[in-house]
C-alpha cells in the first residue's frame, strides 16, 4: 500500500512537470530578442548593417513558417514590405538633418537564423553628430537593439537601445564632432544653472553682503574651482556619491550661507572659503545632470569643458544682474542695506530648510 502511494505521488509530480514544460514552451519560444545596428563611418557616407532575427521579422510580416525568410528569393519578393516596415522605425539624423537611406543588398545568415540588410546614408561632408532613434520591434517589450559605431574600422561606441531608451547620439572624432559637442554642452550648462533654483539661491546668499568687485570675483572663482573638480570626478565615475546624500547636503549649504550672513559681525569675510567648501558638493549635483546626458566617450574632455563653461556663463549672468541690483539697493541707505541682508537671508534659510526636509523625508515629492 505504501509503495503504491509513493508510485502514485511520483506519477502525479511527473505529470505536473511535463504539463508545466509543455505550456512553458510557447512563452520561451522567442530565441533571441535582439537586433543589431552596425554603423561604419566612411568619407561621404555612413554604411549601416541591420541584422534582425527571422522570428521578429516573421512576426511583423506575418510570415509562416518563419524559415521562409532564409530563402533569398522570398526576401527579394518581400523587399518592399520589409522597407515599409523598417523605414519609420529607424531614424537617422546627421548634424540635425534627417537622412534617407539607400537600401542595398540583403544577406542571409542561416547559422544565426537572421537576415542582415545593408543600407547607405550619403553625407556631403564629415559628420559631427549622428543621432539614431529606433524602436525596432515594438510588439516585444523586451527587445533590445545593439548599436555599434566604427570609425576607420575601429569600434568606437557601443550602446543598447530598448523601449525605455530609444535614442542615442554619437559625436565623431573630427573637428565637426568637437564643434557639435561644444554646441550641445555649452547651452546645456547655461540652461542648468539658470533653472537650478538651489544653485542660484546659494550664489544669491553669497552676494547679499556685497563687497568690492575683487571680493565678489574671489567668491565666484572659489565656487567655480571647487565644483569643477567634483563635476569632473563624478562625470568620469571616479567619485560618485549617491544623490540621496548630495541633494540634502546642497540644501544645507544654502541654510548655512543664510545663517552666516545673519551672524556675521563685521569680522573677517570668509565667504570665498564657504563657496570653495560647498562648491565641492554642488559639483556633484551638476554631475548628476551631466551623466543623464550620455557623455560622448570620444570627446569626454570637450564635453566636460563645454558644460562647465556653460555653467560659468550662467553664473556670470546671475552674478552681474544680482550684484548690480543689490548694490543699487544698498546705495540708498544703511537701513536699506541691513534690511536687504536680513530679509534676504531669512528667505535663503527658509528655502534651504524646505528643500532639506523635502529631499530627506519626501524624496518622491509631496503629494
Amino acid at each position: 500500500m505504501v509503495l503504491k502511494f509513493f508510485r502514485m505521488l511520483w506519477l502525479w509530480r511527473a505529470s505536473i512537470v511535463i504539463t508545466t514544460l509543455t505550456f512553458a514552451l510557447p512563452a520561451g519560444a522567442h530565441p533571441v530578442p535582439f537586433s543589431y545596428l552596425d554603423f561604419q563611418l566612411q568619407p561621404g557616407s555612413i554604411e549601416v548593417g541591420l541584422t534582425v532575427h527571422i522570428y521578429d521579422l516573421a512576426h511583423d510580416l506575418q510570415v509562416s513558417p518563419m524559415e521562409r525568410l532564409l530563402e533569398p528569393a522570398y526576401i527579394r519578393e518581400r523587399e518592399s514590405a520589409i522597407r515599409a516596415l523598417f523605414s519609420p522605425r529607424l531614424e537617422l539624423t546627421v548634424d540635425g538633418r534627417s537622412q534617407a537611406p539607400q537600401w542595398l543588398q540583403s544577406e542571409i545568415l542561416e547559422e544565426r537564423q537572421s537576415v542582415r540588410f545593408h543600407l547607405r546614408y550619403s553625407t556631403a561632408s564629415a559628420p559631427g553628430v549622428i543621432a539614431v532613434s529606433t524602436t525596432m520591434f515594438p510588439y516585444d517589450s523586451n527587445h533590445q537593439t545593439f548599436v555599434n559605431v566604427y570609425e576607420n574600422d575601429t569600434l568606437t561606441s557601443q550602446v543598447i537601445l530598448d523601449r525605455n531608451h530609444t535614442r542615442t547620439e554619437y559625436f565623431a572624432g573630427t573637428r565637426q564632432g568637437v564643434a557639435a559637442v561644444v554646441r550641445k554642452f555649452v547651452p546645456a550648462g547655461i540652461h542648468h544653472i539658470l533653472i537650478g533654483p538651489d544653485h542660484l539661491l546659494f550664489l544669491v546668499g553669497l552676494l547679499l553682503l556685497g563687497g568690492s568687485i575683487r571680493r565678489l570675483a574671489m567668491i565666484v572663482t572659489s565656487f567655480t574651482i571647487a565644483h569643477s573638480i567634483t563635476l569632473s570626478l563624478a562625470a568620469l565615475n571616479i567619485v560618485t556619491p549617491p544623490a540621496r546624500l548630495i541633494e540634502p547636503a546642497i540644501a544645507l549649504s544654502i541654510v548655512y550661507v543664510g545663517a552666516d550672513n545673519l551672524l556675521a559681525g563685521g569680522g573677517r569675510d570668509v565667504r570665498a572659503w564657504i563657496a570653495f567648501a560647498f562648491g565641492f558638493i554642488h559639483g556633484f549635483g551638476f554631475a548628476n545632470v551631466l551623466r543623464e546626458m550620455e557623455l560622448p566617450g570620444r570627446a569626454l574632455g570637450w564635453s566636460l569643458f563645454s558644460f562647465n563653461f556653460g555653467v560659468e556663463i550662467g553664473q556670470l549672468l546671475v552674478v552681474v544682474a544680482v550684484a548690480s541690483a543689490f548694490a543699487a539697493l544698498r546705495s540708498r541707505s544703511e537701513w536699506a542695506r541691513r534690511q536687504l541682508v536680513y530679509a534676504g537671508s531669512i528667505v535663503v534659510i527658509a528655502a534651504g530648510t524646505f528643500w532639506f526636509v523635502q529631499r530627506v523625508f519626501f524624496p518622491g515629492g509631496i503629494s
